[in-house]
C-alpha cells in the first residue's frame, strides 16, 4: 500500500474508468478489456471496498471532439468530493487531449483525490506528482498525434501507389494484390454498361434514371458487408456511377475530406467533396473499366454543362416548356443569361428578359422581348444547317430505335435468368426440407411461390416489350427517310418532343448574344455556332398590342365600329359571345381590347362623343322614332333604314345625322299612322287594266 493513500481517501469511494477508442477495439481487443476490469481487484488490495466501475465510454475516443458521458460523470463526482481515487489501467485512458487531462488533474488537486494506474499512485497536491502527470498528459497527446500522423502518411503513400482499396464500388471485386476486377456476374456488368450507354444517348443523368424507371429495370446495390441486392433505379445511384472514376478504369483516392464543424457547441464530422486538383491519388488505366477515360471525361463535361448557373457559363440541360432558347441567350449589355417567363393558362406565351440588374440594384432591366419573335427564326437557321445530313440522321435514328428495343429486352432476359435461378434454388430448399416439419416447409413453400410469381411477372414484361417492338408503331427505315426529306413538317409537328428540339439547339449552338434596337423595334441576334461561325440576325420585334391581332383587319374594324357605343369591357363580351378568339385561342378581355385600340389609334367610348356624333343603338333609335324595336329591325333588314352591324351577335348602330334620317322619320310617321305601304306607288309596280278583259 502506498504511503500517499490516507484514511480520508479510503473513506470515500473509488472509481474505475474503463474505455476503448473504437467499436472495433471493443469487439476484438477483449484482452485489453479484461486487463482494465482487473484493476478493480488492484483497488481492493489497496484498501477500497466501495468501488464504482464506469465503462459507458467503451468505443469512444479520448482525443477530443467526442462527447464522453462517463468521463463527464466521473469529473462531476470528483468535484462533489465524493471520490477518494480515480483509477485506470493507464492514465491515457482518462484523456488524450490537454483540455480534459488538465481539468481532471486540477479538480483532483483541489478536492484531494488520487489518480491511480497499474504502475503507481499520484497525488496531485504534490508538486512532483503534478509535474509527472503534466508530462504524461503531454506525452499521451503527442503519442496519439504521432500515431495518427504515421497511419495517415502510410495510407497516403499506399494510395499513391494504387494499393489501398478500402471499399469496392458495385460492379468490382478485389482481386489478387489489391487489384480491382470486374464483377463476374454478367447481369451486374450489363446493367452498369447500360447506364453509361443510355447517358451518352440521352445526355442527362435525370433522363437516364427516368428511362430505367419507365422500363422497370433494376440496378445493383452493394451493402457494407459486400452483399449485392437489386432495387429500383434512383437518380442518386445513376449520378454516383456516372461520376465515379473507377468505372473508367482509374484508381482514385481522396475525393472527399472530413471537415470538423461545431453545431450547438458540439463538434461534428461533415464530408466535403474535393476538386480534382485536391485528390490524393488518380491513376488512370489501373484496371479494366466499363468506359474509356476519354468517354468518362466527356460525360463529366456533359454533367457540368447540365447545371444551369454553375459558374461555367453553361446553358444547362434541356428543360420542359415551350421556350426553345432557354439558357442560350446572353444579354449583350450586361453579359448575363436571359431568363424565360411563361404566361397563359398552359404556359403557351414565352417571354425572354434580362432581369438581374433590376433584382440586384433595382435599376431598369436591360432587355425583354417575346419568344415568338426569335424562336421561329432561330429554328429556321437550325433546319437550314442540319438539312444536308438529315437522311443519314434518319437512318441512324432507325438503327438506334431498334437497338433501344433490343437493350430493354436483353436486360429483362437477364433479370429472368436470375429470377429462374432463385426459383430453382427455392425449389431445391423446399425439396430438401422434412415435410413433417411444417413450420419450415410452409416458409420454404412461400419463398418458392414468391420466386415463381417473380418469374411470371418478368416473362409477362418480356412478352409486352416484344409485342410493342414488333407492332406497327415502330417506324420503318423508309418512313424515317421520308420524314427527313421534310424537316420543317417534323419540327413544327405539335406532337414533336420539345426536349429533343432543345437538345439539337444545344448540340449546334454555343450561345446567342442578343440585344434590342429600340429605334427600329428589332431584336438583334448573333448566333455563335459550335464550329466557330457567327450568324447575325435582325428580327422585327412585336410591339405592345400587336400580338394575335396584327393580321386580322375584320377584328380591328369591328372594334372601331363598336367603340362608338360600347366600352372595352362590352366589346370583349360581344366577341366572346360570338365565339371569336385570339390567334392563340384565348378569350378576349378588356385589357386586350384596350391594347388593340391603342395600337390602331382607335378612340375609346365616351358619352360626350356619342351624343355629339349622334350614334345610337337599335333600342335608342326605336324610342326616338316612337316605334317598336322589331319594326325598326325588320326595316333595317329590308334595307329601308341604314344601320351597321359588324358582328352577327353585336348591336345595330345608327346615326341620326345621316342624310337618310329624313326618310327614316317619314317611315316612322307612316308606321304610327297605320299605313304600312308607301303613299306614292313604286315605279316598279304596274297597274292591272281590267277594262280590256
Amino acid at each position: 500500500m502506498s504511503e500517499k493513500i490516507m484514511p480520508q481517501h479510503l473513506a470515500r469511494k473509488a472509481i474505475l474508468y474503463v474505455r476503448q477508442s473504437s467499436a472495433w477495439q471493443v469487439a476484438n481487443n477483449l484482452e485489453s478489456q479484461r486487463l482494465q476490469y482487473a484493476m478493480e481487484a488492484h483497488l481492493r488490495q489497496m484498501g477500497w471496498q466501495n468501488i464504482e466501475v464506469i465503462d459507458e465510454d467503451l468505443g469512444r475516443s479520448a482525443a477530443g471532439g467526442v462527447t464522453r458521458s462517463g468521463f463527464e460523470r466521473m469529473v462531476a463526482e470528483v468535484c462533489l468530493g465524493k471520490v477518494g481515487a480515480v483509477c485506470a489501467r493507464e492514465v491515457s485512458r482518462f484523456a488524450r487531449n490537454s483540455t480534459d487531462w488538465q481539468q481532471l488533474v486540477e479538480v483532483c488537486r483541489i478536492v484531494d483525490t488520487l489518480l491511480i494506474d497499474q504502475e503507481m499512485v499520484y497525488a496531485p497536491r504534490q508538486s512532483n506528482d503534478r509535474l509527472l502527470l503534466g508530462l504524461k498528459g503531454t506525452l499521451n497527446e503527442y503519442e496519439i498525434d504521432l500515431l495518427r500522423h504515421r497511419a495517415s502518411e502510410a495510407r497516403v503513400q499506399k494510395a499513391k501507389r494504387g494499393e489501398l482499396v478500402s471499399h469496392c464500388p458495385v460492379g468490382f471485386i478485389k482481386g489478387g494484390g489489391q487489384v480491382l476486377e470486374k464483377d463476374p456476374d454478367r447481369r451486374i456488368q450489363d446493367a452498369i454498361s447500360l447506364v453509361f450507354s443510355k447517358f451518352l444517348e440521352l445526355g442527362s443523368a435525370r433522363q437516364t434514371s427516368l428511362w430505367f424507371i419507365e422500363h422497370g429495370l433494376s440496378i445493383p446495390s452493394r451493402t457494407l458487408r459486400g452483399e449485392t441486392h437489386w432495387r429500383h433505379a434512383s437518380y442518386a445511384w445513376i449520378h454516383r456511377v456516372l461520376t465515379h472514376p473507377m468505372y473508367a478504369g482509374a484508381y482514385v483516392y481522396g475525393r472527399k475530406a472530413n471537415v470538423t464543424c461545431y453545431e450547438d457547441g458540439v463538434s461534428r464530422q461533415r464530408s466535403r467533396r474535393r476538386s480534382r486538383a485536391e485528390w490524393v491519388s488518380l491513376i488512370t488505366g489501373s484496371h479494366e473499366g466499363y468506359v474509356s477515360w476519354e468517354d468518362f471525361e466527356r460525360i463529366q463535361a456533359m454533367i457540368s454543362s447540365n447545371v444551369l448557373g454553375s459558374g461555367t457559363g453553361s446553358s444547362g440541360a434541356a428543360r420542359k416548356g415551350a421556350a426553345l432558347l432557354t439558357g442560350m441567350l446572353r444579354c449583350r449589355r450586361c453579359g448575363r443569361m436571359l431568363r424565360v417567363f411563361y404566361k397563359g393558362e398552359k404556359g403557351e406565351f414565352v417571354r425572354y428578359a434580362c432581369t438581374v440588374p433590376s433584382m440586384d440594384t433595382r435599376e431598369a432591366r436591360c432587355i425583354a422581348f417575346s419568344g415568338a419573335s426569335v424562336d421561329a427564326p432561330v429554328a429556321a437557321q437550325i433546319l437550314h444547317v442540319v438539312k444536308p445530313a438529315s437522311i443519314a440522321a434518319a437512318v441512324s435514328a432507325h438503327q438506334q430505335q431498334t437497338v433501344q428495343n433490343q437493350e430493354v429486352v436483353a436486360a429483362l432476359r437477364r433479370d429472368l435468368e436470375a429470377a429462374q435461378y432463385r426459383a430453382r434454388r427455392a425449389q431445391s430448399q423446399y425439396d430438401a426440407a422434412d415435410p413433417a416439419n411444417r413450420l419450415v416447409a410452409d416458409e420454404l413453400e412461400r419463398r418458392w411461390n414468391r420466386a415463381l410469381q417473380e418469374v411470371q411477372a418478368i416473362e409477362l414484361r418480356i412478352s409486352e416489350e416484344t409485342a410493342d417492338s414488333s407492332g406497327p408503331v415502330v417506324a420503318s427505315a423508309q418512313e424515317f427517310e421520308s420524314l427527313a426529306a421534310d424537316l420543317e413538317a417534323v419540327w413544327n409537328d405539335p406532337a414533336a418532343d420539345e426536349g429533343i428540339k432543345k437538345r439539337i439547339v444545344r448540340a449546334l449552338i454555343q450561345e446567342i448574344v442578343v440585344d434590342v434596337d429600340a429605334d427600329t423595334s428589332e431584336v438583334v441576334l448573333v448566333i455563335h455556332w459550335k464550329g466557330g461561325v457567327h450568324t447575325p440576325l435582325r428580327l422585327p420585334r412585336r410591339r405592345k398590342g400587336q400580338h394575335s391581332l396584327q393580321n386580322n383587319r375584320d377584328t380591328v374594324e369591328a372594334v372601331r365600329i363598336l367603340a362608338r357605343i360600347c366600352n372595352d369591357n362590352m366589346i370583349a363580351g360581344v366577341f366572346n359571345r360570338q365565339g371569336m378568339r385570339t390567334v392563340h385561342g384565348n378569350f378576349w378581355s378588356r385589357s386586350l381590347i384596350t391594347s388593340l385600340r391603342h395600337h390602331h389609334d382607335i378612340a375609346c367610348y365616351s358619352v360626350q362623343r356619342r351624343e355629339s356624333e349622334g350614334w345610337m343603338n337599335l333600342s335608342q333609335a326605336a324610342t326616338r322614332l316612337g316605334i317598336t324595336n322589331r319594326t325598326l329591325r325588320l326595316a333595317i333588314e329590308r334595307g329601308e333604314v341604314k344601320a351597321e352591324r359588324p358582328i352577327a351577335c353585336g348591336p345595330w348602330i345608327l346615326n341620326r345625322h345621316h342624310p337618310e334620317s329624313e326618310a327614316v322619320v317619314r317611315f316612322a310617321e307612316n308606321v304610327r299612322s297605320g299605313r304600312k305601304s308607301p303613299t306614292v306607288p313604286s315605279p316598279l309596280q304596274t297597274s292591272l287594266d281590267l277594262s280590256t278583259t
